[in-house]
């Protein structure tokens, strides 16, 4: 495994997608530093950040002992996972066809379930009125996906085999199934990994950082409008 003697610099808000970071950094064991990035208050904006991150997204990484021992930024939390995993040869397999199942399980995250879970969230919490239409659309969709991940689990403990930064990407948005109208009880094999993969200490710790910082924005409209109301420019 890579020696990192630099702390690499995590650049995070305590979300579904920010935890896939910080859990990967906890299960690596490598030094890293968080640099908060508050969504709510529109700090993804600024241009320190934006020069790493241009879709005004977090989570971000800069790693000060990059490829040839330079610095380099990486935006996009899923090809930061890519990208640590290759570094450091731990949870992404180095050969081809098993790499290729994880890339698979990472993408379907990455395509299907946050967004969809997402969805789920912004129709059933944050709309200012409720839409019967989104709201049925969204849960039902996090449901077929929920049925995809446990049909997926019922003949191996993780969702590429062996544990990898597959789960660690789908495990953060898993963890608020209730807010997406979902029951664990209806989906027995994912509620196994889902309890697994809570019982690791580097993905108890992952999804601890910040938690101090986590709040419930239903009501906070300055916040809502920052993150929800954005046009280009």
């Amino acid at each position: 495994m890579t020696e990192q003697t630099k702390p690499i610099a995590l650049y995070y808000w305590p979300t579904p997608n920010g935890w896939k970071i910080s859990i990967m950094l906890e299960e690596l064991g490598v030094p890293y530093e968080i640099k908060y990035v508050n969504i709510g208050k529109g700090e993804q904006f600024e241009p320190s950040f934006l020069a790493i991150s241009p879709n005004n997204r977090m989570p971000a990484i800069v790693d000060p002992e990059g490829p040839g021992g330079e610095p380099i930024s990486v935006f996009e939390s899923g090809a930061i996972l890519q990208y640590l995993g290759r570094k450091f040869g731990k949870f992404y397999p180095a050969d081809e066809r098993k790499r290729v199942e994880v890339d698979e399980w990472l993408f379907w995250q990455v395509g299907g379930l946050g967004p969809m879970a997402g969805q789920a969230h912004h129709f059933r919490q944050y709309a200012p009125e409720k839409i019967d239409y989104a709201y049925d659309r969204y849960t039902n969709e996090v449901n077929r996906l929920y049925g995809v991940m446990n049909k997926r689990l019922a003949d191996r403990e993780f969702l590429a085999g062996d544990y990898s930064i597959a789960d660690m990407a789908c495990i953060g948005w898993v963890k608020p199934y209730k807010n997406q109208g979902q029951d664990l009880d209806d989906f027995p094999n994912l509620k196994r990994w889902f309890e697994t993969m809570l019982a690791r200490p580097a993905v108890d710790a992952g999804l601890q950082v910040g938690e101090e910082h986590r709040r419930n924005i239903a009501n906070d409209q300055q916040a809502k409008k920052v993150l929800f109301g954005q046009r280009t420019g």
